[in-house]
């Protein structure tokens, strides 16, 4: 059975335990609207993601029936 040998020191305990970082998330820009957007993600000021239109979104709803 694996037992330490002798106590670990807050100072080595605290080091350790100060290396869990969270990391920023990968921003991008939209290459339709030029927004920010979270890579790999749906754009959500225009609704495309890979050049498909993915979400229609609210407000291109309101332009539609406003036109029809």
């Amino acid at each position: 059975m694996a037992v330490p040998k002798s106590k670990t020191s807050k100072a080595k305990k605290h080091s350790r335990a100060a290396n869990w970082k969270i990391s920023s998330p990968a921003i991008g820009e939209c290459p339709r609207c030029h927004e920010p957007k979270l890579a790999h993600r749906v754009c959500k000021n225009c609704g495309y993601y890979d050049g498909k239109q993915v979400l229609v979104l609210e407000k291109e709803k309101d332009k539609e029936s406003k036109s029809a």
